[in-house]
């Protein structure tokens, strides 16, 4: 007697799952349709020219409301774009007016050889040091003071 092969048995095939097409029709699908139909169609007892004319308005709305589909993804692209480049500007603008509103080593290299004033304490200005955003200003007597300090400035 000879053995049965396994590859033979219902169990053993899989089975093919049936493919369909989109979800969803186009104006391409509709247009396609609608040639079908009027090729088709009963010489005899040929469509009337209210149902081509409804139709050609249905494959108008749709084709309409297809491009402006695609007309309002364009605007959010360009929106969102522009959003960014909004952003990106501010961010700009802030370092700006931060670099503005902090006062330079330029601005307090005029105060040597001045003699400025602060916690009731005065010193001669012999050189400005930026150490991180703080301005420091060296004295004569070798002494240090942070710039922001200081109340008075004089010759």
């Amino acid at each position: 007697m000879t053995a049965i092969d396994p590859s033979l048995l219902l169990s053993q095939q899989q089975v093919k799952q049936r493919e369909t097409g989109k979800s969803s029709l186009g104006k391409d699908d509709f247009l396609k349709i609608l040639i079908a139909q009027l090729q088709h169609q009963d010489p005899l007892n040929p469509m009337e020219d209210r149902e081509f004319i409804s139709q050609m308005a249905n494959f108008s709305s749709l084709e309409q409301m297809i491009n402006m589909s695609n007309m309002m993804g364009k605007f959010i692209e360009s929106q969102t774009s522009t959003s960014e480049k909004l952003v990106n500007t501010l961010d700009a603008l802030q370092k700006l007016m931060q670099q503005q509103s902090t006062p330079s080593l330029a601005q307090y290299s005029e105060w040597i050889g001045k003699t400025v004033t602060w916690d009731e304490k005065s010193g001669v200005v012999q050189a400005v040091v930026q150490k991180g955003t703080d301005i420091w200003l060296e004295l004569e007597q070798g002494e240090t003071v942070l710039a922001s300090r200081v109340t008075k400035v004089s010759q």
